[in-house]
């Protein structure tokens, strides 16, 4: 750990060329105006102690790296075989936002929560009363992970979600009908493109991995904010699904368990070791970070970080 700091400058300096091969999320029009050339890392182990590197400090919204905290919530309000009797923890080969997989396989369920149809269904299944009280259970467990009280939601990314968000819509409403949710949709996706356009910046992604890597414990308290089994079977779903489409790619490539966003952040988990974010808006044809996924190939295998 020693030389942490250095390996961190160096592979961002090594990695930048592969900003120039992707392509920002062009779908959701706020963020196509991300600047693609960023690329930044933080690591925390599992003491708290942070080292940065790049353009760590850039906020972007985190998207799909939502997708493991309503996950957690979801385990925490719900018995394991409650919640797969309403969503898999399958992997997908179709992108995350397949309308087929719903219709075609597994009984309409959605296959896991990693996918934009799993994650609508995971809120639903979150304590509350109503969905804005099931939004504010996932966003503060967000914010405690992320040992930062002061995230906020963008508000323009949120709006252009809404605005353009017709493919949830028609997963939201498909699952209504064949009975996979019974809440009101569009109630239900405003909180989803909210968790979505949370801001945050590479340490506080960082953070909320490093609770992943001490099995659901706060590194400054010491306080278990979660459960291990859920823990571990987040880890397990982050690992097989956390990846879309390249997940196998990813695990074989990197080692740990992951979850990237569309915003161009990746988590990555080392258990009992680092909790790690990437930021490289940058994404390849599958939506995950280009640069990013590389970096963390090179950090992974100059660490022994592989799971595997």
């Amino acid at each position: 750990m020693l030389d942490l700091q250095e390996l961190l400058d160096r592979l961002v300096l090594e990695n930048r060329f592969w900003c120039h091969q992707g392509k920002t999320a062009a779908y959701i029009p706020e963020l196509s105006k991300q600047d693609p050339a960023l690329l930044g890392i933080s690591a925390c182990d599992i003491h708290g102690r942070i080292w940065n590197a790049g353009d760590w400090q850039k906020p972007f919204t985190i998207q799909s790296i939502s997708k493991v905290v309503s996950f957690i919530c979801v385990l925490q309000d719900n018995s394991f075989d409650a919640l797969t009797s309403k969503i898999s923890v399958a992997p997908s080969s179709d992108g995350f936002n397949s309308i087929v997989n719903l219709e075609t396989k597994n009984e309409h369920r959605p296959l896991n929560p990693m996918i934009n149809s799993g994650a609508i269904a995971a809120i639903s299944l979150v304590r509350g009363a109503t969905l804005e009280e099931k939004f504010q259970r996932i966003f503060s467990m967000i914010k405690i992970m992320a040992h930062n009280d002061d995230l906020l939601v963008n508000q323009a990314v949120y709006l252009s979600e809404k605005r353009t968000g017709d493919r949830n819509r028609a997963l939201a409403y498909f699952m209504k009908s064949t009975g996979g949710i019974d809440v009101e949709v569009d109630e239900l996706l405003d909180v989803y493109f909210r968790l979505c356009s949370v801001e945050a910046a590479c340490p506080d992604i960082a953070r909320m991995a490093a609770v992943l890597a001490c099995d659901g414990k706060s590194p400054w308290t010491g306080a278990s904010l979660f459960a291990i089994k859920t823990a571990r079977i987040v880890k397990a779903v982050m690992t097989t699904c956390g990846m879309y489409d390249g997940s196998g790619e990813f695990a074989v490539d990197v080692g740990m368990p992951g979850k990237s966003g569309v915003g161009g952040g990746i988590m990555a988990v080392s258990p009992r070791r680092l909790g790690i974010a990437v930021l490289g808006p940058a994404l390849d044809q599958k939506g995950n970070s280009l640069a990013g996924w590389k970096m963390l190939q090179r950090l992974s295998g100059e660490l022994d970080l592989q799971i595997f």
